[in-house]
């Protein structure tokens, strides 16, 4: 019997018992649109990931006072347990002294913040955070992008980079370069405006001036330190380094004890990447339930196929059909259901992703409009054909093993 043969009478059983087969389609559509759906989500959230990670300088290191072992196990490998102790410590210069012993450093700097600080800008005011950093440091330690002018310089005194919301959108003026902003009533001049993206709400300036207008600063006393490794290879090793110069320094013999945190980019970075693996798992794993389903229905359908097309089978193997014959029958029947089913399911994952926009569901920075890879696209449609075959093994093997005498007779 010709292939061609095959298919023609596969297509004519799934076309006379429309109902039944489309009720069956249904559950395979149902479970490949919402698998292709998910890993489409997962492929853009993936790559919205990388390009946060490429943006982000992982040689990066932040002590902060107070100390929580959640905190500090944010990253693999690390302690999960939560316990706090004094979240008052103060970090000083003695602090940034110890930890320049440590080796595989480039940068180290202290910096403080303040919110709710009063800005003015011809006549209009806002309330808004501002940080003070070492001008002499911090322009190597940070990647932003800058929309126009430059970062602070070791020379700066009275001057700002302030953020891009800050510069278009925060005032009815646009601040501009060399603009004059009245913050706690010190004036500042604007040096550079960062891109959109980019730290959008925050004024930086050099930390001796902060100092001046943030109530209760302190000099030489610091909010956070900030580390910067020389390479991401031996951030890990700088961070336990880190801990144990503090930890001799601020004379602290037991973790419980502990005063300050450690935390770095690199493993929150990969922290963050393992949850959202596992996040795609579970719901994959839950969308799996679907196509489960569906090959129950498959299986369910071919069986009761061949007892309606029992007569026709006996009535075919009595004008010469092999027993193989009849078996590709419904196995091309049962592969053609899973086939319409992947392409419908692609369809519905296609409409799905195009109008996630629309009802307001972003993933991270970018919405998910993106289109499916076709390779998705092509597994998808695998998937399903594999399924349907598979359910229609029993029952196309069952079928082929008819008796010719006993299939006529059959009522």
């Amino acid at each position: 019997m010709r292939r061609s043969t095959y298919l023609k009478l596969a297509t004519n059983i799934l076309i006379h018992s429309k109902i039944r087969s489309w009720l069956t389609i249904i559950g395979i559509v149902i479970g490949v649109g919402s698998v292709v759906t998910i890993m489409a989500l997962s492929d853009s959230m993936s790559a919205d990931m990388e390009s946060r990670f490429a943006d982000m300088d992982l040689t990066s290191i932040t002590v902060t006072p107070g100390y929580t072992k959640a905190q500090s196990g944010f990253g693999p490998g690390r302690e999960t347990d939560t316990s706090s102790s004094s979240s008052d410590a103060e970090l000083t210069d003695k602090d940034i002294m110890a930890i320049k012993l440590v080796e595989n450093i480039d940068y180290i700097y202290g910096q403080i913040s303040g919110n709710g600080m009063e800005v003015y800008f011809m006549g209009e005011a806002a309330d808004l955070s501002v940080k003070g950093v070492d001008p002499q440091v911090w322009q190597y330690t940070v990647t932003y992008d800058l929309e126009s002018g430059r970062l602070l310089e070791a020379t700066d005194n009275n001057v700002v980079v302030i953020g891009y919301r800050i510069a278009h959108e925060m005032f009815d003026e646009e601040v501009g370069l060399n603009r004059v902003l009245t913050i706690e009533g010190k004036s500042f001049r604007v040096v550079g405006i960062l891109d959109n993206g980019e730290s959008d709400s925050s004024i930086i300036m050099p930390i001796d001036a902060a100092v001046d207008i943030i109530d209760n600063a302190e000099r030489d006393v610091f909010d956070s330190i900030v580390v910067k490794a020389d390479d991401v290879d031996n951030v890990e090793t700088v961070v336990d380094a880190v801990e144990e110069k503090l930890m001799i320094s601020r004379h602290i013999v037991n973790d419980d004890d502990r005063d300050f945190t450690v935390s770095d980019s690199l493993s929150q970075a990969e922290s963050a990447s393992e949850m959202m693996d596992s996040m795609t798992l579970f719901l994959g794993a839950i969308a799996g339930v679907s196509l489960v389903v569906g090959s129950v229905g498959i299986a369910n359908t071919m069986f009761t196929s061949v007892m309606e097309k029992t007569k026709e089978i006996g009535t075919m193997k009595a004008i010469g059909a092999k027993n193989s014959d009849i078996m590709m029958i419904f196995l091309v029947n049962s592969a053609l259901v899973g086939f319409v089913g992947g392409v419908l399911g692609i369809v519905l994952s296609l409409g799905l992703t195009s109008m996630l926009p629309y009802l307001g569901i972003s993933i991270m920075r970018s919405s998910m409009g993106s289109t499916i890879a076709p390779d998705l696209m092509l597994m998808g449609i695998s998937i399903a054909v594999v399924i349907g075959v598979l359910s229609g093994v029993i029952p196309a093997y069952n079928a082929s093993k008819m008796k010719p005498v006993d299939a006529l007779r059959y009522e």
